[in-house]
């Protein structure tokens, strides 16, 4: 057999000999893909190059400054998103939570408003940690590799909160054409006015399709009755 063949290889080293054991190079973990989403340009742009110049072991591969921006990205879903709750979007951090977590993705809040409610709100959600945006982007950092499983020394569960029921496999309804084309208009901000002229129907018929869709999810047991729940089941189901 050739030295080759062998997994025990004699070295020289100094003179001497020493048995060693061939080792194969190791392979380098991939970097964790990361989304940053917050509507301020100046404070996302900053936290982008702080984060490549500082995290080699993550990847900032999506920045977004809208909720809608971020999930109709071709990046998305990301190994981790980074959330502000303040957007001027109509959608609840309940649901944003749980579209990423539903999508695959370890979140951490990230926000200047930073209340015993809202924090409870995010966990109970599913985000793996709440940070207000006056800690050091370093302690952000150490916060990121901790729930993604990369602090040194320590075995950290990645994902360790439970995914919530609503991010879970839930029963979507039927839609038929007219009642999908409604919701995505109506969830995406418009009025019912709105919605008719947009379809070139009647008013009353826009809003027929919209009952429709109300009713339809109340038989599947995810209720919609306000505005707001319509947007987070639009968003829960990728309607917009």
């Amino acid at each position: 057999m050739s030295a080759e063949d062998d997994p025990l290889v004699p070295t020289v080293i100094g003179g001497g000999t020493r048995t060693a054991r061939s080792v194969a190079a190791p392979t380098r973990a991939r970097a964790v893909r990361v989304a940053l989403l917050d509507d301020h340009e100046v404070l996302l742009d900053s936290m982008a190059s702080w984060f490549r110049s500082n995290a080699p072991d993550f990847d900032i591969a999506l920045t977004a400054t809208s909720w809608l921006q971020l999930v109709h990205s071709p990046a998305f879903p990301t190994d981790l998103v980074l959330i502000d709750v303040q957007l001027r979007e109509p959608v609840s951090i309940e649901a944003r939570v749980r579209t990423c977590r539903a999508a695959g993705a370890t979140v951490i809040v990230l926000t200047g408003l930073d209340t015993p409610d809202l924090r409870e709100r995010a966990l109970r959600a599913g985000a793996a940690a709440f940070l207000g945006k006056s800690r050091p982007l370093g302690d952000v950092l150490a916060v990121a590799r901790e729930v993604m499983g990369l602090t040194a020394g320590r075995a950290v569960q990645r994902d360790w909160r439970p995914l919530p029921r609503a991010a879970e496999q839930v029963e979507r309804p039927r839609l038929s054409l007219g009642e999908e084309a409604a919701l995505r208009l109506y969830a995406s901000g418009r009025s019912t006015n709105e919605v008719a002229a947009e379809m070139h129907v009647q008013f009353e018929t826009a809003k027929t399709y919209l009952r429709r869709v109300r009713e339809k999810y109340a038989r599947v047991n995810r209720p919609a009755s306000r505005k707001a729940d319509l947007i987070q089941r639009a968003t829960e189901d990728g309607y917009i």
